[in-house]
């Protein structure tokens, strides 16, 4: 199966990726393991993305395509992939398909993770992080802390990350639909979008997107 996951900040791709890809035993790709691997192993492109990265630029389109080819011509993702974060836009969905085409291959789904956009900036803006990196997650709602404002598990203190108060948070979701979104419309005049609520548990939003790729792969198999 060659699946790309699409949704807003905060629909919570990054863990429904995970488990997707797990299920299937496929690779998951994301954008920023990409970029991560790419400069750690001080490729030609890990190279250029740094360059602009460090420079404060937004990573060329096309540094971010020639990664995610590299990445999926790999032996592991010969028997399909899952991408997340990749494409975020038009240019880099066409590019894609060209890829795709080029190496006699298709994308059998696409899942869009939907979630009211109130419910993405609740979700963001009442997280808090341990400062001690300890790997914990609190939420201002539905996951406080023992004692206010300290880590249960370390004792170190609670912080709102920058990036996630609430103004940031909206600034990320008018770049979302203004750059992203449309590939959903791009890909639904394919036949390969399936929309799927990402309300409820980790468990119940993963058992809808089993379903969903598993209604693609009958179809596939009857076309």
């Amino acid at each position: 199966m060659r699946i790309v996951l699409v949704g807003p900040p905060g629909a919570g791709k990054g863990t429904q990726a995970a488990y997707l890809a797990e299920n299937l035993a496929i690779p998951h790709i994301s954008t920023g393991d990409l970029f991560r691997a790419n400069i750690s192993q001080g490729t030609p492109l890990g190279q250029q993305a740094k360059e602009y990265m460090n420079a404060g630029h937004l990573v060329p389109d096309e540094v971010t395509i020639g990664m995610a080819e590299d990445r999926m011509l790999q032996d592991d993702a010969s028997g399909g992939f899952l991408l997340d974060g990749f494409p975020r836009n038009i240019g880099q969905a066409k590019a894609l398909d060209a890829f795709l085409r080029g190496h006699d291959l298709r994308l059998d789904a696409v899942l869009d993770l939907e979630v009211p956009e109130d419910e993405v900036v609740a979700r963001i803006a009442g997280r808090r992080l341990c400062r001690n990196d300890s790997g914990h997650i609190y939420h201002a709602e539905d996951n406080l802390p023992k004692v206010p404002g300290v880590c249960d598990e370390c004792g170190g203190e609670l912080y709102q990350r920058e990036d996630d108060s609430e103004e940031t948070v909206r600034k990320r979701l008018a770049v979302y639909h203004s750059e992203t979104e449309p590939i959903v419309d791009y890909y639904r005049a394919q036949g390969l979008v399936t929309t799927i609520s990402a309300l409820g548990s980790v468990t119940e939003v993963t058992n809808r997107a089993m379903r969903a790729i598993e209604s693609a792969g009958e179809g596939a198999e009857q076309s």
